[in-house]
């Protein structure tokens, strides 16, 4: 008998994320002569610097969380989505699309503000997603008052580097890697993973089950059968 194989779309918000980067991409370079990513899924500057975040224009706002969708050219896309294909589905798996896609959002809204209040240049790319999605990939296992030790490498290896390669990356932002690792420590201490809350009701439900045989094999041994009975006689009319 043949094995019949489909393809599933298995993690929306990733795969809805990258296809709409590639989309992007190709409208900026083919079609719009590369001004559609600067203008408007980049994140402003530092206020007051060139490029600067303007508080009156809509736009701008907007940009804030947009910025995240943008990308220079297809190698710096290339490179994000390597880590980002890989690890959104599992993520996804584990907390839930709708729980990812909320990740997704207040990370690049977090990037975006401190790009606007610090860095005197533009910020685009998913970097800043990339590092939280690696960040929370490493807490595996996080139970009550207990630090997993991977998760202390990955944070000492990941800062690390940043600091070092700061002073020779000028079109990387190191700030905005820093605060999507931060975001990715945050949710990873903060938001249970799906397995466990349903771990946990399946528990509910297996308790319940049993105290419904108990009390069913209660009943059936406190109902008194034919064969016990005692027959005195009968009775014939």
């Amino acid at each position: 008998m043949k094995r019949k194989f489909r393809v599933t779309y298995n993690a929306p918000v990733t795969l809805t994320f990258a296809i709409l980067c590639v989309v992007i991409l190709l409208m900026n370079d083919f079609l719009l002569g590369k001004h559609l990513v600067p203008a408007i899924f980049t994140a402003p500057a530092r206020i007051g610097s060139n490029a600067g975040f303007n508080y009156k224009s809509v736009l701008d706002y907007f940009r804030l969380f947009l910025h995240i969708f943008g990308h220079t050219d297809w190698n710096h896309l290339l490179g994000n989505f390597a880590f980002i294909l890989l690890l959104g589905p599992l993520m996804e798996e584990r907390y839930g699309s709708k729980m990812v896609l909320l990740m997704f959002v207040v990370t690049a809204f977090v990037t975006g503000v401190i790009n606007v209040c610090l860095i005197p240049r533009p910020l685009l790319g998913a970097s800043g997603v990339v590092f939280m999605l690696i960040i929370l990939a490493s807490i595996t296992t996080l139970d009550k008052n207990v630090i997993p030790l991977t998760f202390i490498f990955v944070v000492a290896i990941y800062l690390g580097r940043e600091l070092i390669n700061a002073p020779k990356a000028e079109n990387i932002s190191t700030v905005a890697h820093i605060a999507g690792g931060l975001c990715g420590s945050m949710f990873g201490f903060l938001v249970a993973p799906k397995a466990k809350r349903g771990s946990k009701k399946e528990k509910e439900e297996k308790t319940s089950d049993d105290e419904n045989k108990k009390t069913a094999l209660f009943k059936k041994r406190n109902t008194p059968r034919e064969e016990d009975s005692t027959v005195v006689g009968t009775l014939e009319i």
